[in-house]
């Protein structure tokens, strides 16, 4: 099956968007949900070729510009064959798009797990780490509540030791980001 999920929050132009994408798996993450989900975590540091992921996913830094994208080339789960990344898009003079894009091909059984599993799973996460974007560079955080369906699929695959969800609510304090 074709997969295609997009999620997008949009800021000024005049924000710092592109240092939360060099930020990823960094001490310093300020974009990655990593109060409720499991940490995004490398062999080496970002750069194309280092290999990691997060939870049961596994991926590989395909190609990355500093300040602009990074895209991952799924390598697990099974029947997983595709990208994901983040994207820095203007909009126009005023306005920039934080994109998270996902396209892949399924198959097997990965055409079963992907909508019943994964995606629901997948959405949570994303929407997330786009509110975690959000807060990082001050702005009000705009919180997907987790649905039922969500909370019992985290339940399960952590045997009852799941985190609960996080509004992040805290500005990030780093210089990367122009603030004290």
């Amino acid at each position: 099956m074709k997969v295609r999920n997009v999620h997008e929050r949009r800021f000024p132009a005049t924000e710092p968007v592109g240092a939360l994408i060099d930020s990823l798996a960094s001490d310093k993450d300020a974009l990655w949900p990593i109060e409720s989900w499991p940490r995004m975590a490398f062999d080496r540091s970002l750069q194309a070729g280092a290999a990691g992921g997060h939870g049961p996913i596994r991926y590989v830094v395909e190609e990355y510009t500093p300040q602009e994208s990074i895209k991952f080339l799924l390598t697990r789960p099974k029947g997983f064959d595709g990208t994901h990344g983040y994207e820095v898009v203007a909009i126009g003079p005023e306005t920039v798009v934080l994109r998270h894009t996902l396209e892949m091909t399924t198959s097997g059984l990965a055409n079963l797990s992907w909508p019943l599993v994964f995606r629901p799973l997948h959405d949570a996460l994303i929407e997330d780490s786009l509110a975690t974007a959000e807060a990082s560079l001050r702005h009000p955080a705009t919180v997907q509540r987790w649905s039922p369906w969500v909370k019992l699929l985290r339940w399960v695959m952590s045997r009852g030791r799941a985190r609960p969800q996080v509004t992040p609510n805290k500005p990030m304090q780093r210089t990367a980001f122009g603030r004290r």
